[in-house]
C-alpha cells in the first residue's frame, strides 16, 4: 500500500523506504526517533501541526513524493479512527465553546456546528476566529472575539447566545512554564489561573441563570490529566486544572437536582502544537520529562472534540460530575 500523508507514523518508520525517509529528515534536526514514540499512532499529515510551523506543509508532501517515485498518490481509506458525524444531535441547541480558533476548541466548535448546533464561538484570536467560520460556511457559527478575563467579554459572548444557552464548552487554556511552587513568578501564576480557572468560573455563573429558567443545560470543562496528578505539568498549570474538577463537582452537585449537568474532560497529550510560553523552569522541566515521556500516545484535537461533544449531548443524559479522561490510558499508568 502507497504510503500518504494520512499513513501513520508508525507505518512510515516500518517501511523500508518511508522509515528511511523519516528517519533521515530526524537526523537533519537532530532529533532522536525514539521520540517519535508516543505519536505512532497519528497520521504523518500531524507532523506539521506538531512542529508549532517548523514544519512547513512542503516537508510532508515532498515525504510522500519521495516514497512514491515522485508522485502523491492518492489517499487510501483510513485504517484508524475517524470522525463521524451524527447528524442533527445538536439541532436547535446554543452551544457557547470557547478557545474556538484553535486545537482542540476548534475541533469542538467545528463538530458541533455540523451536527447542526449553533455555536457562539469565542477566542481572543480574532482572525483565527473569522478563518475558522469561513472554512465552515453552512454552519451556523457566530463569533465572538474578545479575552475572557474581561467581564466585558464575558457579557458579550452570553448577549450572542440571547435568552437560550444549551450548553457551554470550556476549553480555552494556557501552558505554564513547567516551574516548581518555590519558582513560580507572580505573573504566571496570574496568567493561567485567570485564564484557566477564572474565566472559566465567570462564565459557567454567567450562564447557569438561563440554564435553570430552562430547567436543562450541559457545561463541559476542559480539565488536564494535570488535575489528576502532580507530575504532569508546573505548578501553576496544576493548580488551575485541580481547580477547575473542584468547580465542575461543586456545580454538579450545586444543580444537578435543576436539569444542568456539568462535566469534565481530562487530556492527556493532544497534537495541538500549542506553543510552550518562554523562560521554562530547567528544574522542572528536568523533574517532568521523564514522567511526560510514560505518555503511551498522543491523541488529535478531534480525538478529544469526541469525548467533549459526547458528554455535552443528549447521550450523556445520566452522567453528572464526571471527569472523564480522555488520555489514551495515562491516568492508569
Amino acid at each position: 500500500m502507497a504510503l500518504t500523508a494520512q499513513s501513520t507514523i508508525g507505518d512510515w518508520l516500518a517501511d523500508e523506504t518511508g522509515g528511511d525517509l523519516v528517519r533521515g529528515l530526524l537526523a537533519q534536526s537532530g532529533a532522536d526517533p525514539e521520540s517519535l514514540t508516543p505519536v505512532l499512532g497519528l497520521p504523518l499529515q500531524q507532523l506539521v501541526t506538531l512542529s508549532q510551523g517548523a514544519m512547513p506543509q512542503s516537508v510532508v508532501d515532498d515525504l510522500v513524493r519521495a516514497a512514491n517515485g515522485g508522485e502523491i498518490p492518492d489517499e487510501a481509506p483510513a485504517t484508524g479512527w475517524t470522525e463521524r458525524i451524527t447528524a442533527g444531535r445538536f439541532s436547535g441547541k446554543t452551544i457557547i465553546v470557547t478557545g474556538a480558533a484553535s486545537g482542540i476548541g476548534k475541533a469542538t466548535a467545528s463538530r458541533i456546528a455540523r451536527e447542526g448546533g449553533r455555536v457562539i464561538a469565542c477566542d481572543i484570536a480574532a482572525e483565527k476566529l473569522e478563518a475558522m467560520r469561513a472554512e465552515l460556511p453552512d454552519t451556523d457559527i457566530v463569533t465572538v472575539a474578545g479575552n475572557l478575563t474581561e467581564q466585558a467579554a464575558i457579557d458579550k459572548v452570553v448577549a450572542a447566545a440571547g435568552d437560550t444557552i444549551d450548553g457551554l464548552a470550556n476549553v480555552a487554556g494556557i501552558n505554564d512554564d513547567f516551574s516548581p511552587a518555590g519558582e513560580t513568578p507572580d505573573a504566571v501564576w496570574d496568567r493561567v489561573i485567570a485564564i484557566n480557572l477564572t474565566a472559566p468560573f465567570k462564565l459557567m455563573r454567567a450562564v447557569l441563570p438561563a440554564m435553570e429558567a430552562a430547567g436543562r443545560g450541559a457545561i463541559l470543562n476542559v480539565a488536564s490529566e494535570a488535575a489528576l496528578r502532580g507530575n504532569a505539568s508546573g505548578n501553576a498549570y496544576t493548580a488551575s486544572k485541580h481547580g477547575i474538577v473542584g468547580v465542575t463537582k461543586s456545580a454538579a452537585f450545586m444543580y444537578g437536582q435543576k436539569g444542568i449537568r456539568v462535566n469534565a474532560v481530562a487530556p492527556g497529550g493532544v497534537a495541538t502544537g500549542i506553543p510552550m510560553p518562554p523562560n521554562m523552569s530547567e528544574s522542572g522541566s528536568a523533574r517532568l520529562t521523564p514522567f511526560q515521556m510514560a505518555i503511551p500516545s498522543l491523541a488529535t484535537a478531534e480525538h478529544l472534540a469526541a469525548s467533549i461533544t459526547f458528554l455535552l449531548s443528549d447521550d450523556a443524559v445520566n452522567i453528572n460530575g464526571a471527569i472523564l479522561a480522555s488520555d489514551g490510558g495515562w491516568s492508569v499508568q
